[in-house]
């Protein structure tokens, strides 16, 4: 099992702050050209995040990406050069009771990898996305096709374990060339929960930091200062992100400074979280925005980041509110402590101690110089850590790797 070492970035001469990632696109940076199927879900969450963000780099570096899903991904609005989408049939059938997405899937690319001559088809999430390219690339033994796997979290923790699930997940991970976990908990987890055999490298998620501008933090002093701070939360409102610790954490800070929430995103929860929120008599402090595109720009309004989920196995939102100078204040669970770093670029507390997390809220807004250190820390460990030149080069040598395996 590999965890890949991090590069230091301040020894990357390719960081600049006023390159604009999007203005040109450079010739190839790695040592072949590769023609990638990617396949992913195209809704807010983290997978499919990382996954058109990926694409789009692995095109800027001179590789040839084809998307294959049933919508087009959230972050490809556009199509850049070297990239195409392909959307998978949904037609229904009168015999089918309902509705076979893995096949049509499997069908899909199995059409697109012969259109584009593809060679390696880097599926993210385990079911039904590795099981169906591990399908497809039997289905056109002529191409060759490599299948890499990325684990993100749930399609282990809740899909995966499920026995409906777990021979199915068990096979696609052994018989994939090659299988990533986005943290060293995922990696462990995966481990403990399936009896698997496959090599787990570790390749984390990123960020662009050219994309984040980090901010100055508005903190007060007191609840009579006219300045207002803002805490933020972004995700799909499941259950599992625990939206009423937010509102109650929110609530301990209002009562001792002027303090605005604002919500990003909608799901399952969205209703309980706006009933508890008028419940509260907190409608006035309380913003629900919906689903953003870019969370980047709308975090430039952040002081503070909350994120008390039950369980996240990296935390991208996290990730992303570092890269742009906003601390946070998190659960002390699956990877979020390989991300944040507990007294420097924000807090840990355990499960649902709104109490604690409060208090860390607290004390990193009412203190000005303490606030203005934890943004420069966080920020700090975004780009040190995380920068999309270390990670994607990861990635492009997990392919090269196995398209020099040969066989499967």
């Amino acid at each position: 099992m590999t965890e890949h070492p991090q590069e230091n970035p301040q020894e990357n001469p390719q960081r600049n702050p006023q390159r604009n990632p999007h203005a040109d696109h450079p010739q190839p940076l790695s040592e072949h050209h590769m023609r990638i199927g990617i396949c992913c879900y195209p809704t807010a969450g983290g997978s499919g995040v990382v996954a058109t963000e990926l694409g789009k780099h692995l095109a800027e570096r001179g590789h040839s990406v084809a998307f294959i899903s049933y919508a087009s991904p959230l972050r490809l609005r556009e199509l850049p050069p070297r990239i195409c989408y392909h959307e998978v049939d949904q037609e229904s059938h009168p015999l089918l009771r309902q509705f076979p997405h893995s096949l049509t899937l499997t069908a899909k690319m199995v059409e697109v990898a012969r259109t584009h001559k593809l060679q390696i088809l880097h599926v993210h999430y385990a079911i039904p996305f590795a099981a169906a390219a591990i399908l497809a690339a039997q289905i056109a033994p002529e191409l060759g096709l490599k299948v890499v796997t990325t684990l993100h979290g749930t399609d282990i923790t809740l899909v995966g374990g499920s026995p409906s699930f777990k021979p199915v997940t068990e096979f696609s991970i052994d018989k994939s060339d090659a299988v990533t976990a986005v943290s060293r908990f995922l990696r462990e987890e995966t481990l403990r929960q399936l009896s698997v055999k496959k090599d787990i490298d570790v390749v984390y998620n990123f960020i662009d930091p050219d994309r984040h501008d980090a901010r100055v933090p508005r903190c007060i002093p007191d609840k009579n200062s006219e300045r207002q701070v803002t805490l933020m939360h972004i995700s799909n409102f499941r259950p599992l992100k625990r939206l009423e610790d937010v509102v109650q954490i929110f609530r301990r800070v209002r009562e001792k400074m002027d303090a605005r929430l604002v919500l990003v995103g909608d799901g399952p929860e969205y209703g309980n979280t706006r009933a508890l929120v008028g419940k509260l008599g907190l409608e006035d402090a309380v913003r629900f925005v919906g689903v953003v595109d870019e969370v980047a720009p709308i975090l430039k309004a952040a002081d503070l980041l909350l994120l008390p989920s039950e369980t996240e196995s990296f935390g991208l939102v996290a990730l992303e509110a570092m890269a742009s100078g906003v601390p946070v204040v998190a659960t002390d669970v699956g990877g979020l402590p390989e991300v944040v770093e507990h007294g420097v670029s924000g807090y840990l507390a355990p499960v649902g101690d709104v109490d604690a997390m409060a208090r860390y809220s607290l004390e990193i807004l009412g203190d000005c110089a303490g606030a203005k250190k934890f943004a420069r820390a966080a920020r700090a460990r975004a780009v040190d850590a995380f920068d999309y030149n270390t990670i994607v080069p990861q990635y492009e040598a997990i392919y090269e790797r196995v398209l020099g395996q040969g066989g499967r």
